[in-house]
């Protein structure tokens, strides 16, 4: 891949909007007496949200010894940023945000999907990304939907210099793209489906699947190093339930969809085309491409994209932040 223009740090945008983001967060789930307190940041879609919802619904929290208080955010690099001010235990993360573990900002503790939600966007008439030179496009900063643009930008022989990025959070992406204001976005599902209602003729310029051979795309939680490092029993609880759900969302997706859009007052429909978009995997199947390397290659490849794209100085070697052992090891 060829460089592209490094951005300025987010330590800064993230340290201002961290506290609004906690301020955001909804109340979660299990009582009843346990020992150990864990606060989860989480997403409000299918990636971010499903685990959650099944553990409140099954119990699971309640099960493992665990009380949790769930909270959601606008995005990954905020809990990210949570976790690093001791405000969040756990958090979910989307492919965009890996470079954060990856810089020693917070341990990688489980796999969770593989996203296929990221497109560019673009408004009716807009049929290339060459089409988008000197033009407006809105993207959220550090994330997927940043990524998702950047490979976009690569394949087609351009560079974010190419284009006037605007640094947007995802609402205001919404409304922007919706209005016009803005000539594409680099952006995900579900919320590209909200816009969508409102500009049917939008294009889709690029996917995650146009990039498949080179880069996989996997969503995952997070800790901070100092929960796995000096709560290992409260660590290995949270992964037990986290495994736990996992395996009843493979085995029922369906009703773990409706528990999803259950929690999140959403339409099922809407949570199950959302859910569409992505790649569901077992706890077997985590567990063996955790084992084999295949999860190490993925994080490799997201790597050398992240040195590519100016967020890492150099690669980093994945089981310096994924802690895959812990993760097989609560299966036993």
């Amino acid at each position: 891949m060829s460089p592209v223009l490094t951005r300025r740090s987010l330590t800064t945008t993230l340290a201002g909007v961290a506290a609004m983001a906690l301020l955001a967060a909804c109340g979660g789930s299990s009582s009843g007496g346990s020992s150990d307190k864990v606060r989860f940041g989480y997403i409000n879609d299918f990636n971010g949200a499903s685990l959650i919802a099944i553990a409140e619904a099954e119990g699971l929290w309640k099960k493992h010894g665990l009380s949790a208080d769930a909270k959601v955010f606008t995005n990954g690099p905020l809990q990210i940023q949570a976790l690093g001010t001791d405000n969040l235990d756990f958090g979910y993360i989307g492919p965009g945000a890996m470079w954060l573990p990856a810089s020693g900002q917070a341990k990688v503790v489980a796999i969770n999907t593989l996203g296929n939600s990221d497109r560019v966007l673009a408004q009716p008439g807009i049929t290339s990304m060459q089409q988008l030179k000197g033009k407006t496009v809105a993207v959220p900063e550090g994330t997927s939907g940043d990524m998702i643009l950047t490979l976009a930008l690569e394949k087609a022989g351009m560079t974010k210099e190419d284009l006037k990025v605007v640094p947007m959070d995802p609402s205001t992406i919404v409304s922007a793209f919706s209005s016009g204001q803005v000539d594409g976005a680099g952006f995900w599902y579900p919320a590209a489906a909200t816009i969508k209602k409102q500009v049917p003729d939008l294009v889709e310029l690029a996917k995650n699947g146009d990039f498949a051979e080179d880069v996989s795309f996997p969503t995952a939680f997070v800790a901070g190093d100092k929960v796995v490092a000096d709560q290992p029993e409260k660590t290995k609880k949270v992964l037990a339930v986290l495994r736990e759900a996992m395996t009843f969302r493979s085995e029922h997706t369906d009703e773990a969809i409706k528990l999803t859009a259950d929690k999140l007052k959403i339409p099922v429909e809407q949570v199950k085309a959302d859910a569409a978009n992505n790649k569901v995997l077992s706890v077997e199947e985590l567990d063996k491409l955790t084992r084999d390397g295949t999860v190490v290659k993925w994080l490799e490849g997201m790597n050398d994209y992240f040195v590519d794209a100016g967020k890492l100085e150099k690669p980093a070697d994945p089981k310096s932040y994924y802690t895959g052992d812990l993760f097989t090891g609560a299966g036993k």
